[in-house]
């Protein structure tokens, strides 16, 4: 096919379609300058396929892959060449309607920018059945092939390059979610409409609606609730589960399922690529908790779970990931207390995105004290020029996280907060201790490095925590270390949200910030 105008070469696209009907963009807006974007879509119409596309010559041209692009060097691909589509499907993402032309539901699994790695023409390329280009996207990376096998006008193979981002058995099915909104194509099935907007590198949810909150008020002690197209069964909704504080009634399972819905779309962004570990207090917070790392199992088919595939033999290996609402309102209702969330995601368990530096209060360590530690890590940093947030912890210490960004080992996070901490702890080393456990610290508070391991974890922001009243922890500024009226339990379920609408989150623009850390 010539280049020719790409509102002729949209004829076919167009013909297939029923606009009044389905949501999918017709191209009738003048394309913009040529560029050199791909995308690829997680496509479940029939059959399940990916749909690779690439921008040529004001269009998108398409390749229907059944088994999904890849980065193993070894396997060979069935590419069906289809229609050109508009530009401005580069990042549809939705329903289309059943009886309509590809029907069922498409995310956008995977985007970026592509170059000619042979000749000076992609579309003659294509034409004659041998294109070689170079993708720089978010998951796919490196020297693809498209080759047209010459068994029928359609049928073409993709294939990866043996170069160095070729990865051995990698398979597209591993890394099921969008990078436009982080959902997967179940979510995008059960709420089409829902506004999931990226705020940075990192997606968004929607918080329940006044309807759905209701619904929770009018149920029983016992009863489902119907939240963002998921049935989540509640029990002993009027259980006690921490006495109230100061003049506040007591927080009852209600109350944390309403917290954890209600802080959703700030807590989400910490949790949804990462494993959890639970700390759970069915009975309560004035009785014992107990961890819970894997995954019960009579947990609801839709919860997210990840498979540690380095875990050891006999230890748990399936985790919760709490990528919805619906997942915060089950957890919930197993009283889970507290959210401790992996500092690496999923999809790289051995690279963290945050180095922890955890102020652990001694004995006799005063909040003060804590706030001299925190101080001095504080112009550090900024002598250093790094981004960083503090955190109180909700209980009696205070946490600075880092972004990294997942360019470290965590061997590496360590030695480096490690350094940092001893530096600030010799200028004050009457307040710190080294000890590993708090008996042998002489009441003293630690700079805990040791946290920046595998599987280590600090409470997540905004995580209630055991403790009368339910406090949460709560990134706070610089500037809030020398507010005389801050407490490491400052707030509590009752009371963060207004705090959020008063201030927000100062830790969430770091989410995901690539950041070089300074040699020491």
């Amino acid at each position: 096919m010539t280049p020719g105008d790409p509102q002729e070469r949209l004829a076919d696209y167009r013909a297939k379609r029923d606009f009044a009907v389905t949501a999918e963009p017709s191209g009738t807006d003048p394309p913009p300058d040529a560029g050199h974007r791909f995308v690829v879509q997680r496509h479940r119409a029939s059959r399940l396929h990916y749909d690779l596309r690439l921008e040529i010559d004001g269009v998108l041209v398409s390749w229907a892959v059944p088994k999904g692009p890849t980065l193993d060097p070894d396997a060979r691909r069935l590419a069906v060449h289809v229609e050109d589509h508009p530009l401005d499907y580069f990042d549809f993402e939705g329903v289309i309607p059943a009886g309509e032309y590809g029907g069922g539901d498409v995310i956008v699994w995977d985007w970026g920018t592509w170059a000619l790695a042979e000749g000076d023409d992609a579309q003659a390329a294509v034409d004659v059945g041998d294109l070689h280009v170079d993708l720089r996207g978010e998951k796919l990376a490196g020297r693809f092939v498209l080759v047209h096998r010459g068994r029928g006008e359609r049928d073409w193979l993709l294939l990866h390059k043996h170069d160095d981002e070729a990865v051995a058995g990698w398979d597209p099915e591993d890394h099921p979610r969008s990078v436009k909104s982080g959902r997967t194509n179940d979510e995008v099935r059960a709420r089409p409409d829902a506004t999931w907007t990226r705020h940075g590198d990192q997606p968004t949810w929607d918080p329940a609606t006044g309807d759905e909150l209701a619904a929770l008020d009018a149920l029983g002690a016992n009863g489902t609730w119907e939240l963002q197209g998921h049935t989540v069964r509640l029990t002993d909704l009027d259980k006690v589960l921490s006495p109230g504080r100061d003049d506040e009634p007591p927080v009852t399972k209600r109350d944390l399922v309403r917290h954890l819905v209600g802080v959703a779309p700030h807590l989400l962004p910490y949790l949804h690529d990462r494993a959890v570990n639970l700390h759970r207090y069915p009975n309560g917070v004035g009785t014992r908790g107990f961890w819970q790392k894997k995954v019960p199992d009579h947990a609801p088919d839709w919860v997210s779970r990840w498979a540690n595939p380095d875990a050891e033999p006999g230890k748990s290996n399936a985790y919760v990931v709490a990528d919805n609402p619906a997942t915060l309102a089950w957890l919930a209702n197993e009283a889970a207390f507290e959210l401790h969330a992996w500092t690496s995601p999923t999809d790289a368990p051995d690279r963290p995105s945050w180095a922890l530096i955890d102020l652990d209060p001694g004995t006799d360590t005063t909040f003060d004290d804590l706030l001299v530690l925190a101080r001095l890590h504080r112009t550090a940093l900024e002598h250093l020029g790094v981004s960083a947030t503090p955190k109180v912890s909700g209980r009696r210490g205070l946490q600075i996280w880092v972004p990294v960004g997942g360019r470290y080992t965590f061997a590496e996070t360590r030695a480096w907060v490690e350094g940092l901490s001893r530096a600030v702890a010799a200028t004050v080393p009457e307040l710190v201790s080294w000890a590993g456990k708090k008996a042998d610290r002489g009441g003293l508070a630690r700079l805990d490095y040791a946290q920046n391991a595998v599987n280590k974890t600090l409470v997540a922001p905004f995580s209630p925590r055991p403790a009368p009243g339910a406090p949460v922890s709560v990134p706070i500024t610089w500037d809030e270390l020398d507010d005389p009226e801050l407490a490491p339990d400052r707030w509590t379920i009752r009371t963060v949200l207004d705090r959020l609408a008063d201030v927000g989150d100062p830790l969430r623009p770091l989410i995901g910030l690539d950041q070089e850390l300074p040699r020491l």
